[in-house]
Formats: structure tokens, C-alpha cells, sequence
């Protein structure tokens, strides 16, 4: 049997009863899990379940929503779906998922298969860089341009990668100390200081947890934007979806979308990426996965002379 079949049956055995909570945690992770989650011979079983709990998400969060809540419930994750069966966290998904318990045993089945598949692509070790306590499982990010006030809305989940994690200095498209740049922390946390930024959070997340916030950025006027949005992980980063509105100005503009450059390389960031077609509602949508820190992702535009 193959590294990928046996982990697939190692995980859909450790599904089953009450998940990484399960009595006799060392003996319910087999070889493949134990590599794929760097468990190692002498971890307690509390360390084990961290780290079972922690790989599984960080995995997950690179599925769809309905695959990542199937996951996470299935294995007891979830604090909400810590169950003592398997069959009261399927319930428990299906309630919120809107959907019949089979069609969620169904999801469970094809998130397994994934979470599989994606711990052969990217082994544990991968060089993703410095660990800061903390990766970006999924970056939301809405571009609004058709008003006097433009506005850019993220929505942050982040996975703990140890304990006690606290607060979190993250990196936004615009410096949040210049004048007239209006900063509004929507839930998930306080804003301690803007030049940095840093977000104290509501309460602390422990390894393998996630925690979700949401940040609003309003400069004074659309003359103080400029022509390009772009992010620069300093930190893994998963996922980040960016939606952009133009509105409906005549002649849609030119937008370009930057994968992943970098300015040591001669690149001019505010002029360089692949042409994107804008939709007849005057919008755009961008996805990236696996973003390097360091580099850039973001859009670009301006108006077209077609």
C-alpha cells in the first residue's frame, strides 16, 4: 500500500469515536499521520493532539469552506463539534452546512482525500521561512473603487502554529499612519499600534487553533489611492481571494494581476502583471494559493483609451 492510501486510512480510523480527543491518542496516529504531523516517539499525547490538530488545519484551510468545516468537525477540531461521536459531529455539520448527515459523510470522504493529497505536495518541511507564531490559512479581500471614499475590506483566518499566541503584526496594502487613512478594526481583535500594525487579540489561540478578524481601510479621497493594490506576505500565506469594483464607468479600466514578483529582480511592481478582463457589473476576482513571503500579489489599473 502507498504513502497516500495509508495515510487516507489512518485518517478516515482516527475520524471515528472522539477524534483527536480520543483516549490512546499515541496508538489511534499511525506512521503516515505521525511523518505527515512530526510526531515523534517521545511527544506526550497532549503534544501529539496539537500537532495532529495543527497540520490538519493548516491542510484544510486550503479546501473549500464545505470541505474545511467537514474536516475540522470530523475530527473534533472545531471547539463547537467536540463530540463524543462521529456521527454527532456529522450532525452537527449538517445542521450548519444545510445539507442531509449523508451528503456530509460524503464531504468528510473527499476532504480526506485531499488532505491527503495535499500533505504529499507539501511535506512538513517545506523552506515557507521564519515561523512568527502564526500562518494566513485565508485573505479575503474586497476592492471597492465606484464611490467618492474608496474602501478595502479584509478578512483574515490565521492558524497558531505554538501556543499563547497573543497578538499579531500583520501587513496591509496601505501604511496605516498616513494622514487621512481611516482604520476600523470590524471584530477579531484591537488595533495597538498602527505604524507597525499590530492586532491585540480577543483572547490567546493555542497551537493549531485559528482566529478570524476583519480590518476596513477608508483613505480621505480616491485622488489619495493609487492605481494598484498589492500584498506582501511576510509570513505563509494559503489562500488570499481579492474581489475588486470599479463600477460601471463607460469603458471598463485595463487591470493586471501580479503573481507573485519582486523588486530585486528589476521588476516595476506598478506596471508589470498578466492583462484581467473586468465583467459587465465593473468587476474583477483574483485568486492566489501557497503565496510566497516576500513577494508580491495584488492588482493594478487604469483607465482604458479603448
Amino acid at each position: 500500500m502507498n504513502a497516500y492510501a495509508d495515510l487516507v486510512r489512518e485518517l478516515k480510523s482516527l475520524r471515528k469515536g472522539r477524534g483527536v480527543l480520543a483516549d490512546g491518542i499515541g496508538g489511534r496516529v499511525g506512521p503516515s499521520l505521525r511523518a505527515t504531523c512530526g510526531v515523534t516517539e517521545g511527544d506526550e499525547p497532549g503534544a501529539i493532539r496539537r500537532k495532529v490538530s495543527a497540520r490538519l488545519t493548516e491542510l484544510a484551510g486550503r479546501l473549500p469552506a464545505d470541505l474545511r468545516l467537514a474536516t475540522l468537525a470530523a475530527f473534533a477540531i472545531e471547539c463547537e463539534a467536540r463530540l463524543p461521536l462521529y456521527q454527532d459531529r456529522v450532525h452537527w455539520a449538517a445542521v450548519r452546512m444545510d445539507r442531509d448527515p449523508r451528503t456530509v459523510r460524503r464531504r468528510v470522504d473527499e476532504a480526506i482525500n485531499h488532505l491527503a493529497e495535499l500533505a504529499a505536495e507539501a511535506p512538513r518541511d517545506r523552506p515557507d521561512g521564519p515561523s512568527v507564531g502564526w500562518r494566513t490559512a485565508e485573505l479575503h479581500v474586497v476592492l471597492v473603487l465606484d464611490r467618492s471614499h474608496p474602501e478595502v475590506i479584509e478578512r483574515h483566518r490565521i492558524v497558531a502554529d505554538r501556543d499563547g499566541l497573543r497578538e499579531l503584526t500583520f501587513t496591509p496594502p496601505l501604511p496605516l499612519d498616513r494622514p487621512g487613512v481611516d482604520v476600523r478594526v470590524l471584530y477579531g481583535g484591537t488595533l495597538v499600534d498602527r505604524s507597525t500594525p499590530t492586532l491585540a487579540l480577543p483572547t490567546t489561540v493555542i497551537e493549531g487553533h485559528s482566529h478570524d478578524f476583519a480590518i476596513r481601510l477608508r483613505p480621505p479621497t480616491s485622488r489619495v489611492m493609487r492605481p494598484y493594490l498589492l500584498y506582501v506576505p511576510q509570513q505563509p500565506c494559503d489562500l488570499l481571494v481579492l474581489r475588486g469594483r470599479f463600477g460601471d464607468t463607460g469603458v471598463p479600466p485595463r487591470v493586471w494581476a501580479l503573481h507573485g514578483a519582486s523588486q530585486r529582480d528589476g521588476v516595476d511592481l506598478t506596471r508589470h502583471g498578466n492583462r484581467r478582463v473586468v465583467d459587465q457589473a465593473g468587476e474583477i476576482h483574483v485568486r492566489f494559493r501557497r503565496l510566497v513571503p516576500g513577494l508580491a500579489y495584488g492588482v493594478r489599473w487604469e483607465a482604458s483609451s479603448d
